[in-house]
C-alpha cells in the first residue's frame, strides 16, 4: 500500500513538471540573471498563474466585428458617458489643470482617454494580469516574445511598487487601470501624480490622470495646437495620393488647400495633416488630422480611436462649467 502511494506521488508530481509550459525554466533564469530575482520565489510566484483557454480564446478570435464610424461613434458618444466624463472632470478638476499646466494636455483629452479606455474606471477589467500574461506568454506561440516580455515587465513593476503580482486584475491582454497601460508602458509612463510614494493607476484617479497626460506628452503632444479639421471638397479620385490611410502627418495644410480641399483657414498653413477617411452609414467624412491627432493614435493605431476621443473630449467640455 505504502509503494502504491509513493507511486502514485511519483506520478503526480512528473505530471505537474510535465505540465509546465516550455519556456518558464528559461524566462525565470533570465529574471535571476539580469533582474535579481530569487529564482525558487518567483517558480513560487509562477505556479500562482492560472492558464486561462478563455483567453487564449479571445486573442485568437476577437468578438469585435468591423464597424464604420457611424456604429463605432455610437459606442463612446452616448450621453451616459459624456456625462460621466463631466463628473469625472469635475471631481478632478484640480488634477486636470495640474496635468496641462505639466504636459500642455487639455482635460478633456485626457477624461477622453479615461472614458473610451475604461469607462471612468467601471469597466477597467477583471481578468488578473499574472494570469494573462502567462497565458499569453507561454500558451500563444504567435506572440510569446511580445507577451514574454510584458510579463517581465509586469513582475519588475510589481517589484518596484511592492505588489503581490496576484492582485493586479486588467483587461484579458494584461492592460491595466484607467488609462490601460501595458506593464512597458507602466514603466516607461506612469506618474506618482499625487506624490504618495506609489503609480497606482487602478485605484488614484490623480495617478491615472498624470500618467495619461505624461504617455501624451512623451510621445508628441503639442500644447495648444489643434488636433484636427473637418474637410470637404475631398474627391477620391482626384485626391487619391493624399488619401494613403497613413496616420502621420505629411502634406502642409497649405498644399491640401492648394489642391482644393477646403478646411478652416483660420490656422497657421505651414502646419502639416492627414487626410482622413471615415466611412460612415451615409457615406464618407473627411478630416484633417494634425500632429496631436496622430499622438492620440499612438495610444490605438485607429483613426476611429483617435476621433472618438476627440469628439468625447468636446462633448465632455461642452457639459463643463466656464468653458472657453
Amino acid at each position: 500500500m505504502r509503494f502504491l502511494a509513493l507511486l502514485l506521488l511519483f506520478l503526480f508530481a512528473t505530471g505537474l513538471a510535465a505540465a509546465e509550459p516550455s519556456g518558464v525554466e528559461a524566462f525565470v533564469e533570465k529574471m535571476a540573471k539580469e533582474h535579481g530575482f530569487d529564482a525558487e520565489a518567483l517558480k513560487k510566484t509562477l505556479a500562482r498563474a492560472r492558464f486561462r483557454q478563455d483567453i487564449i480564446d479571445k486573442i485568437s478570435h476577437p468578438a469585435e466585428r468591423t464597424l464604420n464610424w457611424t456604429q463605432y461613434r455610437r459606442i463612446f458618444l452616448t450621453d451616459r458617458r459624456i456625462r460621466g466624463g463631466a463628473d469625472f472632470a469635475r471631481r478632478n478638476r484640480k488634477a486636470l489643470a495640474w496635468a496641462e499646466a505639466e504636459y500642455g494636455v487639455p482635460p478633456q483629452i485626457v477624461t477622453a482617454i479615461i472614458g473610451v479606455e475604461a469607462f471612468y474606471g467601471r469597466i477597467a477589467g477583471k481578468d488578473r494580469v499574472l494570469d494573462a500574461l502567462y497565458t499569453l506568454a507561454f500558451h500563444y506561440p504567435k506572440r510569446s516574445r511580445f507577451f514574454t516580455s510584458e510579463l517581465e515587465k509586469f513582475l519588475l513593476l510589481t517589484r518596484e511598487e511592492q505588489l503581490d503580482p496576484t492582485v493586479p486584475r486588467g483587461s484579458y491582454a494584461g492592460a491595466m487601470g484607467l488609462g490601460q497601460f501595458m506593464p512597458s508602458s507602466y514603466l516607461s509612463y506612469a506618474v506618482d501624480f499625487d506624490g504618495d510614494g506609489k503609480r497606482d493607476i487602478w485605484n488614484n484617479e490623480t495617478d491615472a490622470i498624470g500618467s495619461v497626460a505624461n504617455y501624451f506628452a512623451r510621445h508628441g503632444w503639442k500644447r495648444d495646437f489643434p488636433v484636427t479639421l473637418q474637410a470637404s471638397g475631398v474627391a477620391p479620385d482626384r485626391h487619391a495620393s493624399f488619401l494613403t490611410g497613413k496616420l502621420k502627418p505629411a502634406h502642409t495644410l497649405a498644399q491640401l488647400r492648394e489642391a482644393g480641399i477646403r478646411f478652416d483657414d483660420m490656422i497657421n498653413d505651414q502646419l502639416k495633416a492627414a487626410l482622413i477617411e471615415l466611412e460612415t452609414d451615409a457615406g464618407s467624412e473627411y478630416w484633417l488630422g494634425l500632429d496631436n491627432f496622430y499622438v492620440i493614435t499612438r495610444y490605438n493605431h485607429s483613426p476611429m480611436y483617435a476621433m472618438a476621443v476627440y469628439q468625447l473630449g468636446e462633448a465632455i467640455r461642452e457639459k463643463l462649467p466656464g468653458k472657453p
